[in-house]
């Protein structure tokens, strides 16, 4: 259960990119007696769990998507800006909560002209972010800007964490990627009190979803030999997917990512991770994705450059107020992670980027 109670206050947390601050408090009172902590520049936090070997990074992004203020109208209405992907059908009717300069949360609902007052040709295309806007109940702008709302400050969406039906089965928002930092801290801490023939580094990222950011900030402090990403990737398995080509099915394992845009896995610790997870019965599938990037596609052009793979937990419905996970999956990946590091002495690493 305490993984649970942590994934239940990292998801809840709020921490859109360049607002991580909920999250990395978070990390560093798990971790704070696992190693010594710091951070770089730009707000991503590492903590050394010690140990002798090569630098084995376990990592993942602490930012989800989300908003800013980007104006109060004159009736007390806020306009926004997305920071990070978002798919405006999935917006209407939300909840929203507006962290304030001085912490204050201030709970909205994105709202529209009603369909009822638009033509037919709007109503049946797909709304732009530019039209809609989030009611926080104020009668102006100096009644909203009374309670300490301004220009810039983040916005994110208001959903708690909550069991479904089936048992280990759960939603949340912002699964993508509190999963991974969830594992950096549950693996971390094992490893910390473990035998180990390398030096372990365990990190939380900022500003992943506007572009890699904090990653490539971070690889420079945290200066890796090689990195394991954690990730909530997005699954493929509900209809209209072809389930016999899907790689990313809830309850059916971890997933290894060998591909995607913004990184070619290393061929060598992709392999790794397949082996360990067959050797240890780790239920896994493995994925080449055609979109979307994870921090491994910074982190790999780091110095002379750094053997990444990434580990992720299926996610139904990422980027939007309530995603679906099975625990399972997140369990799967945090054993994954624990064998890999477990089995990257010095002799490994060395044969990873031993090209003559």
């Amino acid at each position: 259960m305490a993984a649970r109670t942590l994934l239940k206050r990292l998801t809840e947390a709020h921490g859109v990119p360049g607002f991580e601050d909920e999250v990395r408090e978070i990390f560093c009172g798990e971790l704070g007696n696992a190693g010594k902590l710091a951070t770089d520049r730009h707000g991503s936090v590492l903590c050394d769990a010690g140990g002798k070997g090569p630098r084995v990074l376990l990592a993942g992004h602490m930012d989800e998507v989300g908003f800013r203020v980007q104006s109060i109208t004159a009736g007390g209405f806020l306009r926004l800006v997305p920071v990070g992907g978002w798919w405006t059908h999935v917006l209407l009717a939300q909840q929203m909560e507006i962290k304030t300069a001085a912490g204050r949360k201030i709970i909205g609902v994105v709202g529209s002209k009603p369909p009822h007052f638009l033509p037919e040709s709007e109503r049946t295309t797909v709304m732009a972010l530019e039209k809609m806007f989030v009611d926080v109940g104020a009668g102006s702008r100096e009644e909203a800007e009374s309670w300490g709302i301004r220009p810039g400050d983040p916005v994110a969406p208001r959903t708690r964490f909550e069991p479904l039906a089936r048992k280990g089965r759960y939603i949340a928002k912002a699964f993508d990627n509190r999963v991974g930092i969830a594992a950096a801290i549950e693996a971390g801490k094992f490893l910390a009190k473990t035998k180990r023939s390398n030096r372990l580094l365990l990190a939380g990222t900022v500003q992943e979803e506007v572009g890699l950011r904090g990653a490539q900030t971070l690889a420079a402090v945290a200066k890796p030999d090689v990195a394991i990403l954690f990730e909530g990737t997005p699954a493929d398995d509900t209809p209209g997917f072809e389930s016999i080509v899907s790689q990313g099915v809830v309850g059916q394992g971890v997933q290894i990512r060998l591909h995607d845009p913004s990184a070619i896995m290393h061929r060598g610790l992709a392999q790794f991770a397949i082996d360990t997870a067959e050797r240890g019965k780790i239920p896994h599938q493995v994925a080449v994705r055609t979109g979307g990037g994870t921090d491994a596609g910074r982190i790999q052009l780091a110095g002379e450059g750094v053997p990444c793979v990434v580990l992720g937990v299926p996610a139904r419905y990422i980027h939007s107020h309530g995603s679906i996970i099975d625990v399972a999956d997140f369990d799967a990946m945090v054993n994954l992670s624990v064998a890999m590091v477990k089995g990257l002495s010095a002799a490994r690493v060395k044969k990873l980027v031993s090209y003559l």
